[in-house]
């Protein structure tokens, strides 16, 4: 398995037989070239028109629809042990509701459930990332469509441009006692896509495409964006909260009780016209808090604020979140928010954190 990349065949361009098609519908279970389809799959041109509507193909000129109880499987030779993230784009094609989730064969959990009922850019489609641990050498890779309340059974979500990187996280030291606090370490984002890749919520005990970091929420996302496309604080990555006070990214990290400790970040805009007077997040610990406000002009440019607190426990969550709605100014309606980016936490009485904190 690549260190990182698109799957064989990730972007659906090699075609079926047409011998083991029925129209647009796949008829043939491993028509597919590298994958294996099950229930009601269609394989879809750019271009293509459902009814009045036109398909919306994300990359290249063709993809996978999934209909009712439907799913498409890719078999993958990964490392035991080691962590992966899954990348891949989806776009809703009927009004009903369309519940998709992603799983590996064999794994010790059934898999997550992508929140696509919200639309976050104006195309009409999103990219979203999903992570897992190895628990064998050769493994397979599920999306799936479950949702049986719809009225035609070809409904279902459009699935394209799948891709794989494995994650190497970085590891706590005396300098930042936050695992991945400046998020280089992520999902792999396709080279020239300029709309990021949504973090969807996930379990307590679920694997995090961002490593070190957790996204609590019901249903909203948080945007994992890249220097090439945004304006990033600090080094090539950072995290967009798109989705106001209904998502918090969150990371538990060991204290001592009774030691002070400062936390240290950057809250910005990423350059993408989101505007807002002021922009505020809310950065909170169990023994402390603060609202950090931004005028952003949507053009990029970051402030940057710190939080003092004295543990009480043997953990400190710390917590970050948007306090407001935010939308791009050009009428598109693309949902966007603060950024967040090279965030630290030190114990002021440690010896190293005193001379970083001079």
């Amino acid at each position: 398995m690549q260190a990182a990349g698109p799957l064989l065949n990730g972007n659906f361009e090699q075609a079926p037989n047409r011998s083991q098609m029925n129209g647009s519908r796949v008829t043939g279970k491993y028509a597919i070239p590298h994958w294996k389809a099950t229930g009601f799959v269609e394989y879809i041109e750019c271009g293509a028109k459902q009814d009045h509507m036109v398909l919306v193909v994300p990359e290249g000129r063709h993809a996978v629809r999934l209909g009712t109880d439907s799913s498409i499987e890719h078999q993958l030779s990964v490392t035991r042990g080691k962590y992966y993230s899954v990348t891949f784009s989806a776009a809703r094609t009927c009004a009903q509701s369309e519940k998709l989730s992603v799983s590996i064969v064999p794994g010790d959990a059934s898999g997550g459930e992508l929140p696509v009922q919200t639309v976050y850019t104006s195309s009409g489609w999103d990219s979203y990332a999903w992570a897992f641990k190895a628990r064998q050498g050769v493994v397979s890779l599920v999306i799936h469509h479950g949702d049986d309340q719809v009225d035609d059974p070809a409904c279902g979500p459009i699935v394209d441009a799948v891709a794989i990187r494995t994650l190497n996280p970085p590891h706590a030291t005396h300098q930042n006692m936050l695992i991945n606090g400046d998020f280089e370490e992520g999902p792999y984002m396709t080279p020239g896509s300029p709309w990021g890749v949504l973090v969807p919520p996930m379990d307590e005990d679920a694997t995090s495409p961002l490593p070190g970091w957790a996204i609590m929420s019901y249903s909203k996302v948080v945007k994992y964006i890249d220097a090439a496309h945004f304006r990033v604080p600090h080094g090539s990555r950072a995290v967009e909260l798109v989705a106001g006070v209904e998502v918090a990214l969150v990371q538990e990290v060991a204290t001592v009780p009774g030691r002070s400790y400062r936390l240290q970040f950057s809250v910005g805009d990423a350059g993408n016209r989101c505007a807002a007077s002021p922009m505020s997040v809310q950065v909170a610990t169990a023994y402390g808090g603060k609202r950090v406000s931004y005028e952003s002009r949507g053009t990029g440019g970051f402030v940057r604020d710190k939080l003092d607190f004295k543990a009480e426990g043997n953990s400190t969550r710390v917590v970050f979140y948007s306090t407001g709605y935010h939308t791009t100014s050009d009428s598109s309606g693309t949902l966007c928010g603060p950024v967040v980016d090279d965030v630290s936490l030190v114990s002021v009485s440690h010896p190293h954190a005193r001379r970083l904190l001079r």
